[in-house]
Formats: C-alpha cells, sequence, structure tokens
C-alpha cells in the first residue's frame, strides 16, 4: 500500500481545502520528510484525515471515547468523543477527507470520507457520514450498499485492519510503543503483511505439515517391522534350503508339464488327419 496524496476541508484547524501530494515535489523526491508546527497547526488533523478517510475512525478520538464524555452539538442534540464527525470545524456546514492510495493489488483507488450538517448550514444537524471507493484509472466507483461494506472493500484493497494499519503504520500520537508492545504473533502477522512474505509463511507451514506427515508414516512402518520379528539363524538356513529344493522340484514339473502337452498336442493333430481320410 503506498499513499499518493491526502485532501480535505474543514477538518478541525485546517479550514481551507488542502492537499497534500506525495507524487509532486518537493515531497516526490523527499524521501523522509517530517509534519512540523506550532501547536493547533493541523498536524494532526493531516494524520486523521488520512485514518478517516481510509478507516471512518482515528486513533486520536477512540483514546478519547475512554473519558466517557458527550459532545455538545446544536441545540440539545450531542455526540459521542470517538464519533469522527466531531472533526467538522465549527461554524462549517460541510467537510470532507479524500486519500489516493495504490493498493495491495497495484491499482491506484481514491477513498473519500464526507460529513455534512442538515441542509450544509452550519447550524444543521450532523448527519450520517458517507464514505466512498473509486478507481482512479476509469472513475469508476467501487462502493458497496452501506458503509461496512465500503469499508470491507478499502480494507481488503490496503490489506491491513484499522488495528494493524494504526500499529504499523499510522502510530498514534504518544503510541509510538504500540508495535513493540504487540505479542509475538502479531508482530509476525504485521510484518508478514507488510512485506508481503505471507506466500511464505505458508509454504513454511505446509513443510512443516508435509515432515509431519512424513514422520507419522515412518512411525507406522517402525511399528510394523517390531512385530514382523526375525527368523533366528538356523531355522532360516532350514527354510531356505527348503525353498531351494522345492523350487528345484517346481522346474522338474514344469517340463514334464511341457513334455505331457507336446504329447497331446501330437495325438490331437494325430486324431485330427485321421478324421479327413
Amino acid at each position: 500500500m503506498k499513499i499518493l496524496a491526502i485532501r480535505g476541508r474543514n477538518l478541525a484547524s485546517l479550514a481551507s481545502e488542502f492537499c497534500v501530494d506525495f507524487q509532486s515535489e518537493p515531497l516526490a523526491s523527499a524521501g523522509l520528510f517530517a509534519i512540523t508546527g506550532p501547536t493547533g497547526a493541523g498536524k494532526s488533523t493531516l494524520l486523521d484525515a488520512l485514518c478517516v478517510a481510509l478507516y471512518d475512525a482515528t486513533p486520536r478520538l477512540l483514546r478519547a471515547a475512554s473519558r466517557g464524555e458527550t459532545i455538545p452539538d446544536v441545540g440539545e442534540h450531542s455526540v459521542g468523543p470517538a464519533d469522527p464527525r466531531t472533526l467538522l470545524r465549527r461554524g462549517a456546514g460541510e467537510g470532507f477527507a479524500e486519500v489516493d492510495f495504490v493498493g495491495s493489488d497495484g491499482v491506484a483507488y481514491r477513498a473519500r470520507w464526507t460529513v455534512r450538517r442538515a441542509r450544509s448550514k452550519a447550524e444543521g444537524r450532523l448527519q450520517a457520514s458517507e464514505l466512498s471507493l473509486t478507481r482512479i484509472d476509469d472513475g469508476q466507483v467501487l462502493s458497496g450498499n452501506g458503509k461496512l461494506e465500503t469499508l470491507k472493500l478499502i480494507e481488503g484493497r490496503i490489506g491491513l485492519s484499522f488495528e494493524q494499519f494504526t500499529r504499523a503504520v499510522l502510530l498514534a500520537q504518544n503510541d509510538f510503543a504500540a508495535f513493540l508492545r504487540a505479542s509475538d504473533d502479531e508482530r509476525a502477522e504485521l510484518l508478514q503483511t507488510l512485506t508481503g512474505t505471507a506466500a511464505y509463511a505458508e509454504i513454511s507451514r505446509q513443510a512443516y505439515l508435509r515432515a509431519k506427515a512424513e514422520a507419522d508414516a515412518l512411525r507406522l512402518l517402525q511399528a510394523q517391522l517390531a512385530d514382523q520379528v526375525p527368523l533366528e539363524a538356523d531355522v532360516r538356513q532350514t527354510r531356505e534350503a527348503a525353498l531351494v529344493e522345492q523350487t528345484a522340484r517346481l522346474d522338474a514339473l514344469t517340463q514334464q508339464q511341457a513334455a505331457v502337452e507336446a504329447q497331446l498336442r501330437w495325438h490331437q493333430e494325430l486324431a485330427r488327419l485321421a478324421a479327413r481320410m
């Protein structure tokens, strides 16, 4: 998965429309770069936009949910602290977050998350957010029937779940040890997914199963051999001698049978000729 661009408008401290294009200079050839700025400049909002466009969630807000407080909205309405719609800037009637990315299948996609208030007015009640997925090359909309299905489509194109993405790709502020705190199995799964080595893990698993099956077959043969105790030397010698004797008798009887069959054929031919006279 490769991020190509992050766009948005009216998200938290970023009022006007913004675009971070990783395919254009100076970012295209920057390699490693840092997002810097004073508190409130919108550094975390950029990361929120990235995450919410892909997963309709962001780690910063999920941590806020642990406090169990609600946020007052227009009128008597309120929203939960983990609701990504709270990213909509105060006084704005609508906003969006958009991410262009190359999926694990090598195809470029655009994921877009939109939120608005009723009648797109600042005093309107928050409406349900919407999520879409579009293939960039031909503009085909791939969104499913509902947000959950679209989320599954996006996750399938990325190849990482929300938990994996926030542990290995987008580490939330003050949570840089998340990957290190993961269990061995979780880290192995993440690294296999990120490096594309899942196929080798499957080969290793199949090799282990094959080796185990062959070892079981060997133990079975060894058990069968244990039930067949070799004969004593004198008994074996006697039976081998009897085998040689019986083989010789069989050869003699075979020769005798051939002679009798030849005589039989002679008499049958004689009878046939006598019948023609």
